[in-house]
């Protein structure tokens, strides 16, 4: 299997599924939106429970800025609209244990991407262009919402995420 290195951990992987639009996307973030290569967190654990089992998976990309984790982002091999919903519950459900959804979930096949606001679903952009530079990130912080997770939705979008993300989980 071919390795290629990640663009920002330096680690060998394989060249495997969405792999070559992760790295498009890595190396974006970076060089035309500006973010740090310690700010982005590569396939960040996610566990969700379904029927009282625990299933693993991650999310590909998490964004964070001034220590708050402000993007989630799956990067994808087919289409972006298929995964909308998925990135949708992993950005509700993975900073459950800081109390909060992250604020802007992305789907992007490393050319395109769907960008949304994570606690209304409202789609604010459909451009690799439209995701939030880091500047921009910076002087929308005062004014984010870091807003929890209502809990009597919980349960419902670990279904969600869990029926969207089969080929992830427990890998």
């Amino acid at each position: 299997m071919e390795q290629i290195k990640d663009y920002i951990t330096g680690k060998d992987i394989d060249n495997v599924g969405p792999e070559v639009s992760r790295q498009s996307c890595e190396k974006f973030l970076v060089e035309t939106k500006g973010y740090k290569k310690n700010e982005i967190l590569v396939d960040v654990p996610l566990t969700v429970q379904f029927k009282g089992n625990d299933y693993c998976s991650s999310i590909d990309l998490v964004v964070c800025v001034h220590k708050k984790a402000v993007m989630a982002i799956t990067c994808v091999a087919g289409s972006i609209g298929s995964y909308e919903r998925e990135i949708l519950a992993g950005a509700r459900l993975l900073q459950d244990q800081g109390d909060y959804q992250i604020p802007f979930a992305v789907s992007t096949d490393g050319k395109n991407a769907v960008i949304m606001d994570t606690v209304s679903g409202r789609t604010l952009g459909k451009k690799m262009s439209d995701i939030f530079s880091r500047k921009k990130i910076i002087k929308m912080l005062p004014d984010l919402t870091f807003t929890p997770l209502d809990k009597t939705k919980k349960e419902r979008e670990m279904i969600i995420y869990r029926s969207f993300n089969m080929e992830k989980i427990n890998r």
